[in-house]
């Protein structure tokens, strides 16, 4: 089982972007427009970085989630679930006590 980070419940954290899901999640999900209004320029140019609680990306990957499963394109879908892979990844090292479940 995998080793998760315990934080406070709303206690956000720091997670990256590439310009290209930045731009994925603004122009191609319902998803509200201040969460990747929290991104800021990474110090070394390579993308975004801002932060979030559990709660927020789990939001962030319910839009993504909506949009592959109505979407025709493959590409689109690929791109659509790979990011949601990686924020999905990201929200399970955490642990805030609000959505994991009982061993």
């Amino acid at each position: 089982m995998p080793v998760t980070k315990r934080i406070q419940p709303g206690q956000r954290v720091a997670v990256a972007f590439s310009a290209a899901e930045k731009r994925l999640v603004l122009e191609r999900t319902l998803a509200d427009p201040e969460y990747m209004d929290r991104l800021r320029p990474r110090t070394d140019g390579s993308g975004f970085v801002g932060e979030f609680t559990l709660g927020d990306l789990d939001d962030i990957l319910g839009y993504l989630a909506a949009e592959a499963n109505h979407t025709e394109n493959e590409r689109l879908q690929q791109r659509l679930d790979k990011l949601s892979d990686r924020l999905q990844a990201i929200m399970e090292s955490y642990d805030d006590g609000g959505w994991q479940k009982a061993p």
